[in-house]
């Protein structure tokens, strides 16, 4: 078939089963939107800034695991999507992003909103493509979504001249991709499964270390088994929460800077770590030198490049965790799983005393008490996004999260004004579904101007601000290593959030109480408008458990030692 290059593109799209495309037009992809508005095969969103494109994108591939796709031009419209792009990037999220560039003759002469999107794009994607000429352009489409979806997941751009998406030239989509460099392994060696499994049944206090990778593998339900087929406890990082499955008896909890005081001190004593999908974030391992320092590691990952960048490992293996964690099962049919049972002891007693715990109040609304209210009013049947902070955290330890995929979170970049837009990307994935933006003063304001997209479009997702008239987690380092010294984190001049809503076609909350929580929830859920609910919170509540920067895992701030932080 002859057609246009910027027909290849949404024949590509469509090809590729994308129903939802996010993005923002300008000069340079001028011609593609020009071929969006003709066809039929996938809608289009249109956010008001690129970065938010992006965000969504990002959000309908947590949420589905599959290829999210956004569009923007050239230039500004570029560097604004670079922030989604790194987001993306460091937590492993499939999307193809797809970029105007300026004519073909005029790269290089700095023309106008002319820029060099596969230089600036390089360290903060999988990989990148700058396209050529037309010929080449239904190739390279085919492999930006095989790059992206294969291996390690990751965000792939493709970079499209404007006079390539003018020129016609005869459409043959590939059926397939040959990528000569590019060879995932998927199949763990079996020689380094055998030494893990012996390694597995002669340990006394074996751990399971869950991170994001299982998520991304789907392979959540065989991670279960194993725990349940070995009875070894387990702890998940923050992109790993809902694998296990809050009420599960075998999880300890969330691990890390904000672990709870049992995961913390589990990884502290353990004698093997058993690592499925993640990455030794510093995040989660603090003082390196003092990390799991007594255990053999097992460290699962389809990433060579992650295993042993930042600990020794004892047993590497190479591969996708579903296919490792299947030929794993076989070989532990004859675990011996009472061995263990001294050690669940032993960190059951650690959790009985310092649970994940807070003093609620009648007098103002606790935050974690917020969080904890959600869950029983909307529990299994949500999805959860958030922005960066401290309600993030008060998010991944209070939430009972069921389900993989059902916490969506910027957790590498750590990126304010993600969680809105990631929300919209959601709820276009599973509209059945309440989705709830949990968020901070701070967080909403950096993408607010996505009312207007989730107006238009009718995407009733839910904004829980918990507003505490702080940039929150800035503040409580301030309070705990600064002397209180609240340089520029002061946020008492707000705008009035129940108001922006409504004036931008939604519905607003001003919530003071625990009832009128409840009853804004309620009334929320029902809605088929976008919401925001303005929850006024204690304003000096601190995330504890807490790990100072640098600091080991078991040398823990713990409530009852931080007690006098929250007064002024």
């Amino acid at each position: 078939m002859q057609m246009s290059g910027a027909q290849m593109v949404c024949e590509a799209i469509i090809a590729e089963g994308v129903t939802t495309v996010f993005g923002y037009p300008g000069g340079a992809i001028m011609h593609v939107y020009d071929e969006i508005y003709k066809q039929e095969g996938f809608e289009h969103i249109l956010n008001r800034h690129e970065q938010a494109s992006v965000h969504a994108a990002d959000g309908y591939a947590r949420a589905t695991g599959d290829v999210g796709v956004a569009m923007v031009t050239s230039g500004p419209g570029f560097t604004n999507a670079v922030t989604g792009l790194a987001t993306a990037y460091m937590d492993s999220i499939p999307l193809v992003v797809i970029s105007g560039q300026v004519p073909s003759h005029l790269i290089g002469t700095d023309g106008f909103q002319e820029i060099d999107a596969v230089g600036i794009s390089r360290p903060c994607t999988k990989h990148n493509f700058l396209v050529r000429s037309l010929e080449e352009l239904p190739r390279l489409m085919k492999e930006a979504f095989y790059i992206a979806r294969s291996g390690r997941p990751g965000p792939v751009l493709i970079d499209i001249p404007k006079d390539i998406t003018v020129d016609i030239g005869e459409f043959i989509y590939p059926d397939g991709v040959n990528i000569p460099t590019y060879k995932p392994t998927y199949k763990g060696n079996q020689k380094q499964i055998d030494k893990a499994v012996e390694a597995i049944k002669i340990a006394k206090k074996p751990l399971l270390y869950i991170g994001g990778g299982v998520v991304l593998s789907n392979a959540s339900y065989l991670v279960r088994a194993l725990a349940e087929k070995t009875q070894i406890p387990v702890v998940e990082t923050l992109m790993a929460r809902g694998v296990m499955g809050a009420k599960n008896p075998l999880l300890l909890g969330m691990l890390g800077m904000h672990g709870n005081y049992a995961s913390n001190m589990a990884m502290s004593e353990t004698d093997l770590v058993i690592s499925l999908g993640a990455r030794f974030d510093d995040r989660v391992t603090g003082k390196l030198s003092e990390f799991a320092k007594y255990a053999e590691i097992i460290h699962v990952d389809i990433d060579a490049a992650n295993i042993g960048k930042l600990v020794d490992v004892d047993y590497p293996i190479v591969g996708d965790i579903t296919e490792v964690v299947e030929s794993m099962m076989p070989l532990l049919d004859d675990v011996d799983t009472e061995r263990y049972e001294a050690w669940r002891n032993i960190l059951n007693r650690y959790d009985a005393l310092h649970p994940q715990s807070y003093v609620d109040s009648d007098e103002v609304i606790k935050p974690q008490w917020a969080i904890e209210r959600i869950g029983e009013l909307v529990g299994e049947n949500a999805i959860i996004t958030s922005d960066v902070g401290q309600h993030q955290m008060w998010a991944a330890q209070h939430y009972p999260f069921d389900r993989p995929r059902q916490w969506i979170n910027s957790g590498g970049l750590g990126t304010m004004g993600f969680g809105f837009p990631a929300a919209l990307g959601a709820k276009k994935a599973f509209p059945d579904k309440t989705v709830i933006n949990i968020t901070g003063d701070g967080s909403i304001l950096m993408n607010m101007q996505e009312l207007v997209t989730a107006a238009e479009y009718k995407i009733p997702v839910i904004n829980l601000i918990l507003n505490n008239h702080f940039l929150g987690m800035v503040r409580q380092w301030q309070t705990f290593f600064y002397e209180k010294r609240y340089s520029e984190t002061d946020l008492t001049f707000q705008p009035n959030f129940k108001a922006l809503a409504e004036a931008c076609g939604g519905i607003g909350y001003d919530v003071n109480t625990k009832a009128e929580f409840d009853e804004a929830v309620k009334d929320a859920i029902k809605q088929d408008k976008v919401c925001f609910m303005n929850v006024i919170v204690n304003r000096f509540e601190d995330v504890l458990p807490m790990v100072p920067s640098g600091g080991a895992l078991f040398n823990m701030m713990l409530p009852q030692t931080t007690q006098n932080t929250q007064e002024a």
